[in-house]
């Protein structure tokens, strides 16, 4: 029944707000006519004020007071003519607003709401959350308030938190859990997700150093030693990165799920496939069978140099190569394997305008809702590359 009382109140309280310019629209006119008539005898009055101080000479009295008073009487002349006329209504939109907006919204809710659905505070939801994640994260923070000192609490609400995109609280969280339970290679791990995630995909030495205490626990823990071997590819340390990629690739199995995207990191880094036909697209281009004219792919004679070059030569050479591989996909853009190199390319280099330039091209020959496109945009979150427009 209250809630039927507050629908009525909220009712008229809307149609008065509606109706009230409605209602005063006649006698705001009149008011204004009235108001200007008023500022006319004030100015008369002003300039005999004017006039017997000998602020101004009788002939300019006159004329100002033959300007005033012919104002004055254009203002009031139809008054006397006019007979008073009764405040015009809008008879047929105050009766819009009175009846027909009030039946619309009720049978608006009647068709899609639910009338017959009893109250449930908030505490009869708590107890009975269902499926609802909102309501079980809240009951998980009353207890945890309660209870700070619940280590399964908050190592139950930590990935909650992760997954929901909240990673401030999912960091507390499982910062919490470790200080109450004890390092897990499950919590660390989290925990070093989560440090990545406030950083935009960035392994930062915090997160790394939770890495390395992870693996002191699983030393075969893949996920622990995919992402330290992604903090050397970010880092710009090429090599070591191929080495820990291609180390990862030999212990995981033949159907591991990380597999393809380790061997993707491995290609990336001038190394070939775990597994893949050296002819392949994307495998070693040194390797024998290798196609050396394919976009992107350096010579044999290019892997020779780059070993015995300086770190800088090293990376100017890798930016050259870049550089060509990006002008070959302009000029062949079918070539799907190009694109995540040249994409990943610009990520490792930390040039992340390019990489979303290049991310908008590659999805204009491979658009999303294909695999390809898919995988495109797949690979963009993972390196952190904004993808808002890139689909436009």
């Amino acid at each position: 029944m209250l809630f039927w009382i507050l629908v009525a109140v909220l009712t008229a309280a809307l149609a008065v707000i509606l109706l009230y310019p409605l209602l005063r629209g006649a006698k705001a006119a009149d008011n204004i006519r009235a108001g200007e008539a008023a500022v006319y005898r004030d100015q008369l009055r002003e300039l005999d004020r004017d006039l017997n101080g000998g602020l101004i000479t009788p002939e300019e009295a006159d004329y100002a007071r033959a300007e005033i008073g012919r104002r004055l009487i254009a203002v009031s002349a139809d008054e006397p003519a006019e007979t008073p006329k009764p405040a015009r209504h809008h008879h047929f939109t105050e009766a819009f607003v009175l009846l027909v907006l009030p039946v619309l919204g009720l049978c608006l809710y009647l068709t899609t709401g639910r009338p017959d659905l009893p109250s449930q505070p908030l505490e009869a939801r708590l107890e009975n959350p269902g499926n609802d994640v909102a309501v079980l994260i809240t009951k998980a923070e009353r207890h945890l308030a309660e209870k700070p000192d619940d280590g399964k609490g908050w190592d139950v609400l930590a990935p909650i938190y992760f997954r929901t995109m909240r990673v401030n609280d999912a960091q507390v969280a499982y910062r919490n859990a470790i200080r109450l339970l004890g390092p897990s290679p499950v919590r660390l791990d989290g925990l070093a997700e989560t440090l990545m995630a406030v950083s935009d995909g960035v392994v930062t030495e915090e997160a790394r150093q939770v890495l390395e205490q992870s693996l002191t626990l699983e030393p075969d823990n893949p996920r622990a030693r995919f992402y330290i071997a992604l903090s050397m590819e970010q880092a710009g340390r090429l090599d070591e990165a191929r080495q820990a990629f291609e180390a990862l690739a030999k212990q995981s199995p033949a159907d591991a799920p990380w597999l393809p995207l380790v061997n993707e990191h491995i290609a990336m880094n001038g190394g070939a496939k775990s597994g893949a036909d050296p002819a392949a697209p994307g495998a070693d281009p040194a390797a024998p069978g290798a196609d050396p004219a394919a976009p992107g792919n350096p010579t044999q004679q290019d892997v020779a140099a780059a070993e015995t070059m300086s770190a800088g030569d090293r990376q100017q050479m890798i930016r050259g190569m870049v550089d060509s591989l990006d002008a070959k996909l302009s000029e062949d853009p079918n070539n799907f394997e190009g694109w995540v190199r040249l994409v990943r390319s610009y990520a490792v280099l930390n040039d992340k305008d390019r990489a979303a330039g290049a991310l908008k091209r590659g999805l204009a020959a491979f658009p999303p809702p294909g695999e390809q496109g898919r995988q495109l945009l797949a690979l963009a979150r993972e390196l952190g590359i904004a993808t808002e427009g890139a689909t436009q």
